[in-house]
């Protein structure tokens, strides 16, 4: 049984880029308890929801999106709720075909997907195109323990992201 799984993604750039951390994990474990208790603690500007497919058709594992930019504007919101879900919704479906979670043990995990979306978002197809590789990458990488630490040391002798470069 999988105790808990941490993984990160990054993909694209400017305001519809998607940054996406994830945590699967067992319903009773851990996770399941990171899982209840965003979705029981709302605040201003954040509140976790569940991730759906289709209306009435929640994704499996049961998938928590919760939002790091605080909702700003009406358009934002839309992006949030649509195009941004449903690309979570369509990484954890793709990520269940590749194999990379296993299906037969959906009804013992959970997911919480952290998710940034700019307020200056403006296309919601990249947004959505962008979260879908975004969750993929981080389903993935959690699965298979990357980065390494190796990786990390190597990339931290000349640190970036794209709000710095040293």
């Amino acid at each position: 049984m999988i105790e808990i799984q941490i993984g990160e993604g990054f993909v694209g750039s400017g305001p519809n880029a998607a940054h996406t951390n994830t945590i699967l994990g067992a319903r009773s474990g851990p996770a399941g308890v990171a899982w209840a208790t965003a979705l029981a603690t709302p605040r201003a500007g954040h509140v976790p929801f569940m991730v759906v497919a289709q209306p009435g058709i929640a994704v499996t594992p049961p998938t928590l999106f919760v939002n790091k930019a605080a909702v700003e504007n009406d358009q934002h919101g839309l992006f949030t709720w649509g195009a941004a879900q449903a690309g979570v919704a369509a990484g954890v479906g793709e990520a269940l075909r590749a194999g990379v979670i296993d299906v037969n043990k959906t009804d013992d995990l959970v997911i919480v997907a952290a998710v940034w979306l700019n307020p200056s978002a403006n296309d919601e197809e990249e947004v959505f195109r962008n979260q879908r590789q975004a969750m993929i990458d981080a389903l993935t990488n959690g699965k298979s323990g990357k980065p390494t630490a190796a990786d990390v040391m190597k990339a931290t002798e000349n640190v970036a992201n794209p709000f710095f470069r040293q």
